[in-house]
């Protein structure tokens, strides 16, 4: 995947994240960009050569 590709893919990434966070750990859609920004997955999905960005969402929530 070209770098192009990749941001083109990161905000929806991290939007269906923080959906999923603020549902299963009931908090605000802004608590729960907060804690993605602030997390370990989040440094790893901004890393194109991990990718961990090609995974599926389900399966990201749990790393």
């Amino acid at each position: 995947m070209s770098r192009e590709q990749f941001d083109a893919m990161m905000p929806y990434i991290t939007d269906h994240l923080a959906a999923m966070i603020a549902q299963r750990q009931n908090v605000s859609e802004t608590d729960a960009v907060t804690r993605l920004y602030d997390s370990q997955l989040y440094a790893l999905l901004e890393q194109e050569d991990t990718k961990v960005a090609v995974q599926h969402g389900d399966a990201l929530f749990t790393l």
